[in-house]
């Protein structure tokens, strides 16, 4: 009798015994990784995720990149371009001066030949060119007086379009106040021609 309720006894804690056991491996499974180890599985997860962000970043930075590659315009209403026209008009204007000269002496000419008009169309073409010959060298001096460096030479592009700029205007202006100032045709043409073409010379070098 009693071997049989020892026998009841060991059956109930052995069936309890492996009912627990199955419980628990179901429930959950035994880690086995070290400290180590974890650390390096969180730390690749951290990685992951910030690079990840940085490339989320660079994605959204290129449009930025890309607005940069855009050239740069100037204004169209600017110094330089303002000095740039004043000397065409001048050219311009010495074109129609040149084109509205009325015929007569140029060339040995006395104080006998026939009193002219001083205040005509040639005359004042001639005016118009001078004053705008002025405001070119001036607009020049103003926007572009730190190009000049006379240490580079007289052969530096800037310097010498400085130099012909002023010797064109100034033979311009000789020659249209020489001719104002006589009543009779005097030689001036051959003057005013070469002070135009020195304007033109250094509008071509700096253009």
């Amino acid at each position: 009798m009693r071997g049989s309720q020892h026998f009841n006894l060991w059956s109930v804690v052995t069936a309890l015994f492996f009912s627990v056991g199955s419980a628990g491996a179901q429930e959950s499974t035994v880690d086995f990784s070290s400290p180590a180890q974890a650390y390096v599985q969180h730390a690749g997860s951290f990685m992951l995720a910030a690079n990840e962000t940085s490339i989320l970043v660079k994605s959204e930075a290129q449009p930025a990149a890309v607005e940069a590659k855009i050239p740069f315009e100037p204004p169209l209403l600017s110094g330089s371009n303002t000095h740039l026209g004043l000397g065409l008009a001048t050219i311009v204007a010495a074109g129609l001066t040149a084109m509205t000269a009325p015929e007569g002496c140029e060339h040995n000419c006395t104080a006998t030949s026939a009193p002219r008009d001083v205040n005509g169309t040639h005359a004042k073409l001639a005016k118009a060119t001078v004053a705008l010959a002025a405001a070119t060298i001036v607009s020049g001096a103003l926007v572009h007086w730190d190009d000049f460096h006379l240490e580079d030479g007289i052969t530096d592009p800037d310097n010498l379009h400085a130099l012909l700029g002023i010797t064109g205007a100034a033979l311009m202006a000789y020659a249209v106040d020489k001719s104002a100032k006589s009543s009779v045709a005097v030689s001036h043409a051959g003057i005013a021609e070469l002070g135009a073409l020195g304007m033109v010379v250094a509008i071509k070098l700096t253009w």
